[in-house]
């Protein structure tokens, strides 16, 4: 081994060997950011599934950015009434509310644009995005790592109190799926069946839209308006090239999005980089991988099937040579005619 492999096993190993010292030591900093993206990395994929089936992957974007004017909002209020009770109220609450009115607003407009629904979103969103723009500006006390922080998000901002409240919603979103996942498999695949069979579609629609709205509002602050949908469609996206079954795509995409955040955790810590991009672009890696072996296996099995052994199959060997023979013959009479043509045309 050279001195330079040497040192870098040694340098990954104090690395690592550093990170857990540095969960031990400073538990109140590395723990509760950690319980808290293992959950996370559950919840992400089981919300996306149903979000990437029904199509509806820009809705986790645009309540991301409606939920975004709720926190700044919050923010602003905080900044205004701080010399009241309502001085410590979160901006996660404001977040909440903006983001499930944000659901109702687009169910209404789509009611408008029944033949556009699709515009009911970017409507919601450039809203979204200019209420933010004029909060922060309102807010006279928000600075560049306020702005910085709901954008990209920060893991290592999480408190015991966010972890309960993301434990709390898990356990709500799990319950919820465990009660209606027969429903939901009809309503994702066969919506004209759900409804004939006596699913109530659009109140299932606006729950799975409002457990959306209340997830991506409540771990914003970890990951960041630009990068929260993205933690719910990219595991989906991977798995669903590779997973047999509804059940099965999404366990592969929680396996996925687990190794995503852990890894995206250490690698944050060692190189001080963002958590939440970090985690992205190892979930989009992951992605390419699938997406390299998926195509390499698939050009395998054509390749297999087209080199089919003729050495023992005499019928398949006669083929090939009548086949090739004909070939031959057809050419060289073309060859002839056009030889022929050519000889008897200056006599004409």
């Amino acid at each position: 081994m050279s001195l330079r492999k040497y040192m870098v096993k040694i340098m990954n190993s104090y690395l690592l060997l550093s990170f857990w010292e540095s969960i031990f030591e400073y538990p109140e900093i590395f723990i509760w950011p950690i319980l808290a993206s293992i959950l996370v990395g559950v919840l992400a994929p089981l919300i996306g599934s149903v979000i990437v089936i029904k199509r509806l992957s820009f809705i986790a974007d645009t309540l991301s950015h409606f939920s975004l004017a709720g926190i700044t909002f919050g923010a602003l209020l905080g900044h205004i009434l701080s010399d009241t009770i309502f001085s410590g109220l979160s901006p996660v609450i404001m977040g909440i509310i903006f983001s499930v009115s944000g659901t109702f607003i687009i169910e209404k407009l789509r009611g408008f644009y029944k033949n556009y629904k699709e515009l009911s979103m970017p409507i919601v969103m450039s809203l979204g995005a200019a209420l933010t723009g004029i909060f922060i500006a309102l807010n006279h006390g928000s600075t560049a790592n306020m702005t910085n922080s709901l954008l990209f998000g920060s893991i290592f901002t999480i408190k015991p109190f966010d972890l309960w409240i993301i434990l709390g919603m898990g356990i709500a979103i799990i319950a919820f799926t465990a009660i209606y996942y027969k429903k939901i498999i009809s309503l994702c695949f066969d919506e004209t069946f759900a409804r004939i069979s006596g699913i109530r579609v659009k109140a299932l629609q606006l729950s799975i839209t409002i457990i959306l709205a209340v997830f991506i509002s409540t771990t914003m602050q970890m990951f960041g308006v630009l990068l929260i949908a993205s933690l719910m469609i990219v595991p989906i996206a991977a798995s669903i090239l590779i997973g047999k079954s509804f059940k099965n795509t999404i366990i592969i995409a929680i396996v996925f999005s687990e190794i995503s955040v852990l890894l995206g955790i250490y690698f944050s810590y060692v190189f001080s980089l963002p958590s939440g991009s970090i985690i992205v672009v190892i979930n989009v890696l992951i992605l390419f991988i699938v997406m390299i072996v998926n195509n390499l296996i698939q050009m395998n099995i054509k390749h297999k099937s087209k080199n089919v052994d003729t050495k023992d199959n005499p019928l398949i060997k006669e083929n090939i040579v009548l086949e090739t023979e004909t070939s031959i013959t057809v050419t060289t009479k073309d060859i002839e005619t056009v030889v022929n043509n050519k000889e008897k045309t200056p006599n004409e």
